[in-house]
């Protein structure tokens, strides 16, 4: 048997004395590993070449870590209020789609706040329109 392979016993949960061993599983608060997970992706979604980045803009490495966190942590935060005693596997189910949601809803109200901040703000690169004033010369 090799070492990823499991024995007969332990695939079918039963232990040592033939009983079966008890199996609890729980699906909400998500493991910080899959928080993080969630955090790379979001950073991946915010920076990379995505659609999101194409029709609102990418965002810079620098600024996609902390909003991804920011994000990540208002949506777990969110979604815990409501699922965060779940105390069946249905209600962990429905904390962890809240949780889902929340982390789309505010990832897209973030690139939509920042494409529409973008818009309202002067171009940096180009100098201030000067004002076209008469001469004197065209007044005479």
């Amino acid at each position: 048997m090799g070492p990823d392979e499991l024995s007969p016993a332990a695939a079918a949960g039963v232990g040592g004395d033939g009983e079966a061993a008890p199996f609890s599983f729980s699906i909400w608060p998500p493991t910080q590993r899959t928080r993080d997970a969630v955090v790379r992706r979001l950073v991946d979604t915010l920076a990379g070449d995505t659609l999101l980045c194409k029709r609102y803009g990418a965002v810079p490495a620098a600024d996609a870590d902390p909003a991804a966190r920011a994000i990540e942590a208002e949506a777990f935060d969110a979604a815990a209020v409501t699922g965060g005693a779940a105390s069946s596997v249905e209600e962990g189910i429905e904390a962890l789609q809240l949780y889902s949601k929340e982390v789309s809803r505010r990832l897209l109200d973030f690139v939509k706040s920042r494409s529409a901040a973008a818009k309202a703000e002067p171009p940096k690169d180009e100098p201030d329109a000067v004002k076209d004033e008469p001469s004197e010369e065209a007044a005479a």
